[in-house]
């Protein structure tokens, strides 16, 4: 979802830079990003032992309630351009979606449309599994609720996490340059700058008509 089909990892960086400092903590946009799509419990604690602060129950909540204050006063939803066209087109042509993300599923539709959500067969939320990104469990979860085996599902991802976690459970994997340079995406089988890539991989599908908006980079 972050990263993905939702432009809103500066958001989550924002959020945790200024949820961690409080805590005499500074982290990089290269710090957030790389992490992206893990449980929020594994962030801070990762986060607070690498300055050698051992974490309380009441660290966590108010380092969690901090930074979904901070995500919540300055998102502003933002779609990639192209990727509604392409889930409704996905849709239409009969695949089967899940949405597996390390996003608490009561957070879901405050970051995504409805309209978007609802396309999807399945969800697969950070508070849905025992084990999150880079463990197999997210996306094992989704095959198994599709009813699919995992060597016939195509993941899209944008982080290293996401990306073990797919290949991990047994799929091929598309990671997409949004959030980190192609250099730190080289475990995915095929790495995209553009959506308009993605297209074509997957059978061309859903290749977008020439327009402006199928030949911009997504970055």
């Amino acid at each position: 979802m972050d990263g993905v089909i939702v432009d809103s990892m500066p958001y989550h960086f924002i959020s945790w830079y200024e949820a961690l400092r409080p805590e005499g903590v500074r982290v990089s946009c290269f710090d957030v990003y790389a992490k992206e799509g893990e449980r929020w419990e594994k962030t801070i604690r990762d986060f607070l032992r690498r300055e050698s602060i051992r974490p309380t129950a009441g660290t966590f909540k108010r380092i969690y309630l901090r930074k979904q204050k901070y995500f919540h006063r300055y998102f502003k939803p933002r779609i990639f351009k192209g990727m509604d066209d392409f889930i409704n087109c996905l849709k239409k042509s009969g695949y089967k979606l899940a949405l597996v993300t390390g996003t608490p599923a009561r957070d879901i539709k405050s970051i995504l449309p409805v309209k978007i959500v609802d396309k999807f067969n399945i969800i697969v939320s950070g508070d849905s599994v025992k084990k999150g990104k880079p463990h197999p469990e997210p996306y094992l979860t989704a095959a198994k609720l599709l009813d699919l085996a995992p060597e016939k599902c195509v993941v899209i991802e944008n982080a290293p996490y996401g990306i073990e976690s797919a290949k991990r459970a047994g799929m091929f994997c598309i990671a997409l340059a949004t959030s980190l340079p192609k250099e730190y995406l080289t475990n995915a089988d095929m790495v995209a700058n553009r959506l308009k890539d993605v297209s074509k991989i997957i059978r061309k599908a859903c290749v977008p008509k020439k327009n402006k908006l199928s030949e911009r980079i997504i970055q």
